[in-house]
Formats: structure tokens, sequence, C-alpha cells
């Protein structure tokens, strides 16, 4: 099997200063990739690139803004060039505590659960999904946060949080509230490399799933995408199960 040629200190060195020139910083694993696997450095700046540093649909304060929740959802403590780029961008101490209070919900969400699962016959009116909603309206009170923001934020820190049935409901929400699908398609693929991709993954199918059950009113583009088979992977492809659809 061929190998990539063996990288020098020099050669690794001047792909690294190219990294740092573009993003203003380094991070530990861009010098591994470097001199380890200098292909697969090439192609995980160009993903990273157009993931994030490629202007796409969502302003520069709206994008920060989501990365924020998304970084608190993951503990990822080393990329604080997102607060640096959120103020650049107008984004102001009030909103970072908005962004920590949509992550806190999403950890805290669990407690719905719990009842939900456990003492729903000793309460039988309990409301998961009402109890949520009352709970991001009173966190978030007193902020000016537009609903767009506050539920793509929180769609993407669900998916952070492999909070699927809390997905759904945002999903849901977001609909409601005419958030733009491609502007939540956005937000949501922002999870991709701190939340990770199998993450992702799910999320799109949990996405599918909402619009395929009606429960939103999807546009013809999402919903000729839901209704497309073959989505299940490897499982339904080789007839051992996964999505029939």
């Amino acid at each position: 099997m061929d190998q990539e040629d063996p990288e020098t200190p020099e050669t690794a060195l001047a792909r690294l200063d190219a990294i740092r020139a573009k993003r203003g910083y380094l991070l530990p694993h861009h010098g591994l990739m470097a001199i380890s696997a200098p292909d697969m450095l090439t192609a995980y700046d160009a993903a990273y690139t157009a993931l994030t540093l490629t202007p796409r649909r969502l302003t520069a304060h709206d994008k920060e803004f989501v990365w924020l929740a998304i970084l608190i959802a993951t503990d990822e403590a080393l990329a604080t060039h997102h607060i640096a780029k959120f103020r650049d961008a107008d984004g102001t101490d009030e909103e970072v505590e908005g962004a920590v209070r949509i992550a806190a919900l999403g950890y805290g969400a669990r407690a719905f659960d719990f009842v939900g699962d456990h003492w729903q016959d000793h309460l039988p009116g309990f409301d998961a999904r009402r109890l949520r909603q009352e709970a991001r309206q009173a966190s978030l009170a007193g902020l000016q946060l537009p609903d767009r923001l506050v539920l793509m934020a929180e769609a993407a820190t669900a998916a952070c949080l492999a909070r699927w049935r809390d997905l759904a409901w945002t999903i849901e929400d977001a609909y409601g509230a005419s958030v733009n699908e491609l502007d939540l398609a956005e937000a949501l693929s922002l999870t991709m490399f701190p939340g990770s991709v199998p993450r992702f993954v799910d999320a799109c199918g949990v996405w599918r799933e909402v619009i395929l059950a009606g429960k939103v009113n999807a546009s013809p583009l999402f919903k000729s995408w839901a209704e497309l088979t073959g989505q299940g992977g490897y499982d339904e492809a080789s007839g051992k199960g996964g999505d029939a659809t």
C-alpha cells in the first residue's frame, strides 16, 4: 500500500503556518495531522472552512451565538476564539448569558425524562413538553433574544447532548415560530465537529422523522429530502433492518 511521503519539520511547520494565518490560532490536532497525515489535514481544513469560516446564511452574530451554546454543551473549553468572534460581531454579555441558560436547560432536561419515565402513573397530568417550554420562557425572561435564535441554539444543544425527544420538540417549535429551515439546518450543522458527526447524523434523522410524521409543515425541498428512501445506512441497504421508509 502506498503511503504518504514522510513530512519534514520544515514542511510540517509551513502547513501549520498557513493554518495559523487563516484562523489566527492553532490547536493540538492541527500539528499532529501536519506531521502524520498532511492530506487529512488539508481535507479537514477544507471541511472546517466550508462549515464555519465561509459565510452561508447565518450572520456572524447568530452563528457565533449558536457556537457558544454548542461549546458549553460539549464542555469545549479550548475554543475561546468563538467568544472573541461573537464580541467582534457585536454580541453582548447579556446574550452570552442567554447561550449559557439555553445550554443549562439542555443539561437539566433529564429531570423531565425522569418524572415522565418513572412517576407518570402517579402524576397523570405531568406534561414534560409543556414544562420544558415554560422552563425556556422562565430561564430567558428579561433577555432580548429573538425566538429564532433561541430555538436554533436549543436545537444544536439538544443534538450535542443526544436529547432526541427534546430536539424533535424544538424542531416543531421552530416551525411554529417560522424559523427558516435552511437557517436551522446551518445551526445544526455546526455541531458536526464539537458534537460529533454521528450525533449530527442522528439529529438529521430526528428532523426527517418529524417531517415524515406530519408534525411540521415542511417546504417541498425538505419534504422531498424526508421522503427519499434508502437513508437508513448499511442495515437498510443489506436488508438487515434499519430505515424501511
